[in-house]
């Protein structure tokens, strides 16, 4: 499952959390539960952004069906972490 770094310019915190794809996270109240972590003094309205994706690409795997690529300290595709 691909994981997603996101930031709430109301507090300035960034916080790690795995999700399907197809699902996005709005606000902060959203982020703390699905990241299981204490909102704190910010309003769970807040809203956050997800600068950081760290899936970039698609890989074609066994039997047709596909993967996240996750993106190493080179930059996605042609890093020696993640060969081809």
């Amino acid at each position: 499952m691909p994981r997603y770094d996101y930031h709430c310019p109301a507090n300035g915190r960034t916080v790690e959390v795995s999700h399907p794809m197809s699902e996005t996270l709005g606000t902060w109240g959203e982020l703390c539960e699905r990241a299981g972590v204490d909102p704190g003094n910010t309003p769970p309205s807040a809203e956050i952004a997800r600068p950081v994706n760290r899936t970039v690409g698609v890989l074609a795997g066994a039997g047709g069906g596909s993967e996240a690529m996750p993106e190493g300290p080179c930059g996605p595709g042609g890093c020696p972490c993640f060969p081809g």
